[in-house]
């Protein structure tokens, strides 16, 4: 279902926690209705690149690299706030969907969904992904999860993954497939979103 010239200007973001699938169907869903996909993650990311980090691997954010990185983050909110900025600057534009941690609580308007999952599970996830162990994903997991909520009670006061009161959805993911996500949350935005009966 492509998006009509007549529509009302569409802001979706999607948070969740690391391995809770945010990215995946976040992209899933600007592909399906025509929408812009812009991920605070990924600039963040890039960012890391330009002041000399090695961004080679797949799982780079719960690599040694990554960790290092979050705890630069934790030390120099630049990073945060330049990437913040820019995807508020995005989302005034309409029809993006922002795949972003802080968005929910930055924005004014849109519409935010929250994907939580269990920490085993993520971890599950995340060494399937990576193809490392379930105890080494876990390790990095927990320890990726309690740097980047020090980055935003410090930087913006809210508790990413214990506040859920800016989402309009709170989809709990742990028992579900992808395709059931991606299934689940299209129907949340056709009904919402598009007025789809």
């Amino acid at each position: 279902m492509a998006r009509s010239q007549h529509q009302k200007k569409i802001i979706l973001c999607i948070s969740g926690m690391a391995g809770s699938g945010k990215s995946t169907v976040a992209k899933r869903l600007a592909r399906k209705y025509g929408l812009r996909y812009f991920s605070g993650g990924e600039a963040l990311k890039a960012l890391a690149g330009e002041v000399g980090f090695k961004l080679a691997g797949r799982g780079w954010w719960e690599s040694a690299e990554g960790i290092r990185f979050l705890k630069r983050r934790k030390d120099d909110f630049s990073f945060d706030k330049k990437v913040d900025e820019k995807l508020l600057e995005l989302a005034t534009q309409g029809n993006v969907v922002l795949d972003s941690w802080a968005q929910a609580w930055l924005l004014k308007e849109g519409f935010k969904i929250w994907l939580e999952a269990s920490t085993e599970e993520r971890a599950k996830r995340i060494a399937e992904r990576d193809g490392t162990t379930f105890d080494e994903a876990f390790k990095a997991l927990k320890e990726k999860d309690r740097l980047t909520k020090i980055i935003y009670e410090e930087l913006y006061g809210f508790s990413l993954g214990e506040d859920f009161s800016p989402f309009d959805v709170i989809l709990d993911v742990t028992m579900l497939s992808e395709e059931e996500v991606f299934h689940t949350l299209s129907l949340v935005v056709e009904r919402f979103l598009y007025d789809v009966h």
